[in-house]
């Protein structure tokens, strides 16, 4: 008649089974694909736009999480579940392997010894004693030295090396958990968001990801400088950096110039540089010159002014690009002549003051100078559970180096009274890396026959 089980005892064993880990694992790379392929964390606008789909789509991946996917109610309870079934599979087989390191077994039986791959059995003579010593002396300096027991008129060896080596799983597994607990330290206290802050201005809140509530900081945080590099010979931006100050209660406590990758950190908050932009209308400095009276004057002034210059006509910029068509920095111009009605646009370039020239207008145009305002991109990072991440990390690599590059290995040996002589039967195994143990052994066992048997 068959044992019947309970219902606590199928729940336990489901969630020790090793099977479960496979489909969650399997399940959790499969799900972690949609993060890869699917932007998380933009605005409906911008999924419609880049995605291509339509209202009704966007409602539905919208329900299942599909946008923050990283913190949906299912992505989490797969880790949930994870963490459970981790925890069980350890307590399971912890009490064994905390027996085999603690409690070994002394004396091998000869159905232990039938089980071994590792095997060497050698005749000799001399007394127990004598030979106990010989060996004794042997495993002391090939391998460590052993734990002698006497039983029955025999002498039983055993030494082992690296037996905690049997918990660097375990350091792996609560690493995982570690690392676990820190992921949702962060998800449940802890939040990302963004701030632009035009050069020259401050900010003393930051904006979560909806964009809708702003996050106060109790300080305020200045970009008092901002600088663009450009590759040459072309608009893509080469570096950016901002200069940023910190302060509270109206003194500056840090000051730090950031780029990529190189934050500011304060109180909790890593401040990333992550873009910029223009900001405002650019101001300009120019030369002009009348062509029929030689006159010549520097105007400085916004877009869209009216700049006076010789003869009761206005120079007015009306646009600025950083690298027009390869030639560097360019402005766009007109000249009122004075009855309020623009003239035709032209370009003047910065790095060819002269170009101008070959215009042939009543007025020839260099641009000198023109300071465009910028305001920098920050994303904004608070994670109070960093720090239990990174000891989490620590603990997967010193676990795993354990589990991978150590090995419990344990030799046992008898000295036995024969008819003619004394028997010496050595066993030994390894619980990982098999080959290499094999070769240690068969070593070893050259030796005791050269130490035990006379030539």
């Amino acid at each position: 008649m068959s044992k019947q089980t309970s219902f606590v005892d199928r729940l336990w064993d489901f969630f020790c089974s090793v099977k479960l880990t496979i489909v969650i694992l399997i399940l959790l790379a499969t799900t972690s694909i949609i993060g890869t392929v699917i932007q998380q964390n933009l605005s409906q606008q911008e999924y419609m736009q880049k995605l291509g789909m339509s209202e009704k789509t966007y409602n539905l991946f919208h329900s299942l999480q599909f946008f923050d996917m990283y913190h949906s109610y299912w992505f989490l309870a797969l880790m949930g579940l994870f963490a459970v079934n981790l925890i069980c599979c350890s307590i399971k087989r912890f009490p064994r392997v905390w027996k085999i390191v603690r409690e070994p077994v002394l004396v091998a039986d000869d159905g232990m010894y039938r089980t071994f791959s590792n095997r060497a059995e050698v005749v000799t003579t001399g007394s127990l004693e004598s030979v106990r010593d010989k060996v004794s002396k042997l495993l002391t300096d090939k391998f460590t030295a052993p734990v002698v027991t006497e039983q029955d008129g025999h002498f039983h060896l055993f030494a082992q090396k690296a037996p905690y080596a049997r918990f660097g799983v375990y350091v792996t597994h609560l690493s995982i958990l570690i690392i676990f607990v820190g992921a949702m330290i962060g998800n449940i206290w802890g939040y990302k968001a963004f701030v632009n802050i035009v050069e020259g201005t401050f900010v003393d809140a930051v904006w979560g990801r909806n964009g809708q509530t702003p996050i106060p900081l109790g300080y305020e945080i200045y970009c008092e400088n901002f600088e663009v590099t450009f590759y040459e010979g072309g608009g893509r931006p080469k570096d950016y950096t901002s200069e940023l100050v910190v302060k509270e209660n109206g003194k500056e406590v840090l000051r730090k110039t950031i780029e990529v990758n190189d934050p500011l950190q304060y109180k909790g908050l890593t401040f990333y540089q992550a873009s910029y932009g223009q900001s405002g209308t650019p101001t300009y400095r120019f030369r002009v010159q009348e062509r029929a009276s030689g006159e010549t004057v520097e105007v400085v002034g916004q877009q869209g002014k009216h700049l006076a210059i010789p003869g009761g006509a206005s120079l007015i910029p009306l646009g600025y690009a950083s690298n027009h068509m390869d030639f560097g920095p360019a402005a766009q111009v007109s000249i009122d002549a004075g009855d309020h009605a623009h003239g035709n646009p032209f370009v003047v370039l910065q790095k060819f003051p002269e170009f101008d020239d070959r215009r042939g207008g009543d007025y020839i145009v260099s641009l000198l100078e023109a300071e465009q305002g910028y305001y920098t991109g920050l994303s904004v990072t608070k994670d109070p559970g960093v720090w239990v991440v990174w000891i989490g990390c620590f603990l997967l690599v010193a676990g795993s180096m354990i589990a991978f590059f150590m090995s419990h290995r344990r030799i046992w040996v008898v000295i036995q009274p024969l008819e003619e002589g004394v028997g010496v039967k050595c066993g030994a195994i390894a619980h990982r890396n098999q080959p290499a143990f094999t070769l240690f052994f068969d070593e070893l066992k050259k030796d005791l026959n050269d130490t035990l048997v006379e030539k």
